[in-house]
């Protein structure tokens, strides 16, 4: 009996011994000599991306040296590493560069992978922008026209350099995307002069009607609109649905009365 229960105290002993051992591979000692968990170690490679959007760019160094702010996964360190840019080509028009990160590939994203960052990742230009624009992942478009350096200055919808006034079909698009109004919004006849500008819009209303609906389906809410021309482009100065000139003459006297004394009044159409 003895000898059995020594055999059970060494058998007992060396299993305490196993798990003393495994701990160790998971716990190790703080500054306080408290066990604390270690990091966890990463399973799977990584692989380069593309981030998730541009949001600014900068130059600095008489306008060579580039900082491009970028959103990526984060804010966890294992997120996104290893952020860089390259200038991949350029000619007389356009300098185009390419940003990159890499990211655990695979998987589900960690909890501290899950929101956003914002990386910033540098390059040298090959010479100074100049009037050049500067395109990055050949999505994202800059330009140093009419920027406040050392920032520069995000492209829209329209291009980096759309007409912002003048009588022309751009400029009435930028007048359209400065008003607050549904999407597929339609433009009237325009009467511009290049300081003032009047046209009408036509916004569809409810929902979407087949082919050879009745009366009442489609109706759409007409709306005249008053610009004045400025720096930043055409400003919308007044909004009316009267004839004449009454209600933009209510508001800015100067107004042109050879743009509006004739126009007639708006009606909503079904």
């Amino acid at each position: 009996m003895r000898r059995t229960r020594s055999l059970l105290t060494v058998v007992l002993l060396s299993a305490v011994g196993v798990l003393l051992l495994g701990a160790c591979g998971t716990l190790r000692a703080g500054s306080d000599g408290a066990a604390n968990p270690t990091e966890p170690t990463e399973s799977v490679g990584r692989q380069t991306f593309a981030p998730i959007r541009v949001t600014a760019a900068r130059l600095a160094d008489h306008r060579r040296m580039l900082s491009v702010d970028v959103e990526v996964p984060g804010p966890g360190k294992t997120c996104a590493r290893d952020v860089k840019a390259v200038v991949t080509d350029t000619s007389d028009r356009t300098v185009w560069v390419q940003v990159t990160f890499s990211a655990p590939a695979g998987g589900t994203p960690r909890a501290d992978c899950r929101t956003t960052a914002t990386a910033t990742a540098k390059v040298r230009l090959p010479s100074p922008l100049g009037h050049r624009v500067l395109s990055v992942d050949n999505f994202t478009t800059f330009t140093a026209d009419d920027a406040d350096p050392p920032h520069l200055r995000l492209c829209g919808e329209l291009g980096c350099h759309p007409a912002p006034t003048g009588c022309t079909p751009a400029s009435y698009d930028q007048a359209v995307m400065a008003l607050d109004v549904p999407n597929h919004t339609s433009r009237g006849d325009e009467r511009c002069d290049g300081k003032w500008l009047v046209f009408d819009v036509s916004s569809r209303m409810g929902p979407a009607c087949p082919e050879g609906a009745g009366p009442g389906c489609g109706a759409s809410l007409n709306d005249r609109w008053f610009f004045r021309a400025e720096k930043s482009g055409w400003k919308p100065i007044a909004r009316s649905t009267k004839g004449g000139c009454t209600d933009v003459h209510r508001i800015e006297p100067t107004f042109p009365s050879a743009l509006c004394a004739d126009l007639p009044p708006l009606k909503r159409s079904n």
